[in-house]
């Protein structure tokens, strides 16, 4: 995540509720650590955020959660 990129926009929040979740009205906290039954909701989140915050390993994405996405 790249939080000087990150405008709180909260499309991930919505998206994966479990990994990025919002604290006040500015701050986002994330969980880095995300497990096997999270990273479709973390692929949709990534491919959703208008300014490209969310940095995800390419292993970890499966292909067709982040072409659904789009």
């Amino acid at each position: 995540m790249d939080l000087n990129r990150c405008q709180g926009y909260m499309q991930c929040a919505f998206l994966a509720p479990e990994v990025f979740a919002m604290h006040g009205e500015e701050a986002l906290l994330y969980d880095p650590d995300v497990d096997e039954a999270q990273r479709e909701q973390l692929a949709r989140a990534a491919a959703a955020c208008p300014v490209q915050a969310i940095l995800v390993d390419a292993v970890d994405v499966p292909a067709e959660a982040v072409s659904d996405a789009r």
